[in-house]
């Protein structure tokens, strides 16, 4: 249970896995004109209902998924991947568990393959998912058009639920439509114009739908512009703050942004906020969710099978000789990167969309001290490594001793370097050394408002 006597948050719609392979295409497969793929890295994390869920979790003290998995090895990942920050009720799948693989190059995507038709067996009736729902003290439906949210049981439920407590239904343009009564319906633009039938300004899409759907209010989401809510009072736009916009130019992934949104604002609706103040509190998280990465932040790696410790095992220069070898491109940052925060995430995953691989030059602990001080570091350098080797972005790390990163890059000969828009290039004594290899330096705009230094202060 829930502080305060409080139950649950629960999310209820279809999960996924999401798989995302990188790897390097310098060649055409030779009997069609279609590239080889070199797979470097793969990653996978929850995807549909399951990523919704997780990012439940960051605003909510409880969170409990209602979905439909397999018993298959993608729904035991799946359990695995949410692992104790959501408690799962699966109900029974017809099928194979959804997966969605997706193959990038360069960082580039090249094709997605989707595996898994399953979808949520007729259950007419189940004590743990009635007991589950009339505990909970807000619900959002995470539907992915695969029937969960089609179910006539759960649909039931989920009407008298949202006579109690307040309910958010992230809609799908291949799903169910939200029960009567929601609290709050969230759709992007584009699909509230497919809802409604033909095109309009986003303002008089979100009152069409509220009347058509018999919800409370209805949060149609425009990515960088906000979104436009429309009650029973008024229709008021929210902006994204300026402190959270990405950098102009940039071309961010947006990869669960709308689930981010929702999934804000049925925790800000669960913890007593209303409805204007939960939209306020969803657009702010769903333009820092993609300002730190988006979906990919919350990326693993798949568990080593038997056997292949050592491979995994190789060094950065190992990985650097393998990439120069398939004529990719291998791209390094260096710093400290203590006590990892969102700054640190947008600089390595901009850093990463760069080239075909990414190695971070990491202070050493004494290295460290020297630059800031003897109440530093804050987290040791096999703990800082681990956490770095732990992100999407990041294909290997590599400790140094020294002030400045120039002997290790002297080894690696990255094509690209780059550091935080902080420094000039004057101020980069390992540029020479760069250069010298035939690399470039780039220079990546910060992130406003995150510094490990002012978190330390603060």
């Amino acid at each position: 249970m829930s502080p305060a006597g409080r139950g649950p948050l629960v999310v209820v719609g279809d999960a996924l896995l999401d798989v995302d392979v990188d790897g390097t295409a310098d060649r055409l497969c030779p009997d069609a004109p279609v590239p080889v793929v070199d797979v470097v890295r793969e990653w996978q994390r929850p995807g549909g209902a399951g990523l919704a869920a997780k990012l439940a979790a960051r605003s909510a003290p409880e969170v409990v998924l209602l979905t439909a998995l397999g018993d298959d090895e993608a729904g035991e990942r799946l359990r695995a991947l949410l692992g104790t920050e959501v408690d799962v009720l699966a109900l029974p799948l017809a099928g194979g568990t959804p997966s969605k693989k997706r193959i990038r190059a360069g960082g580039q995507p090249i094709v997605r393959l989707d595996e898994g038709d399953g979808r949520l067996a007729d259950v007419r009736s189940h004590a743990g998912a009635t007991e589950l729902l009339r505990s909970a003290s807000g619900v959002l439906v995470a539907d992915y058009g695969r029937g969960v949210a089609a179910n006539a049981m759960i649909r039931r439920l989920l009407a008298e639920a949202a006579r109690r407590v307040p309910l958010v239904w992230d809609p799908h343009p291949r799903g169910a439509p939200p029960v009567r009564g929601s609290r709050l319906v969230t759709p992007n633009d584009s699909e509230a114009a497919r809802f409604a039938g033909g095109q309009g300004p986003p303002d008089e899409l979100a009152r069409t739908l509220r009347m058509t759907w018999g919800c409370a209010a209805v949060a149609v989401t425009l990515g960088a512009d906000g979104a436009v809510l429309a009650d029973a009072e008024q229709t008021r736009m929210t902006v994204v703050p300026d402190g959270c916009r990405v950098s102009a130019g940039s071309r961010p992934d947006t990869c669960g942004a709308g689930d981010r949104f929702s999934s804000a604002a049925a925790a800000a609706l669960h913890d007593g906020a209303d409805t204007a103040e939960a939209v306020d509190i969803a657009v702010e998280a769903a333009a820092r969710f993609v300002a730190a990465g988006a979906a990919g932040s919350l990326s693993e790696q798949p568990p080593l099978p038997r056997g292949a410790l050592e491979a995994a095992g190789q060094s950065a220069f190992a990985l650097a000789a393998k990439v120069r070898a398939r004529g990719g491109k291998l791209v390094a940052t260096g710093g400290c990167f203590d006590l990892l925060h969102p700054g640190h995430l947008t600089l390595l995953e901009h850093a990463r969309s760069l080239g075909d691989a990414l190695v971070v030059c990491l202070n050493s602990d004494e290295s460290v001290r020297r630059l800031k001080g003897e109440t530093r570091p804050i987290l040791a350098a096999p703990d800082r490594a681990r956490l770095l080797n732990g992100l999407a972005a990041v294909d290997a790390v590599v400790v140094f001793g020294e002030d400045t990163p120039e002997r290790v890059l002297d080894r690696l000969a990255p094509d690209v370097w780059v550091k935080g828009g902080d420094y000039a290039g004057p101020d980069l004594p390992e540029a020479g050394v760069v250069r010298r290899h035939g690399g470039e330096v780039v220079l990546v705009p910060v992130l406003d408002g995150y510094s490990t230094s002012r978190l330390v202060a603060r």
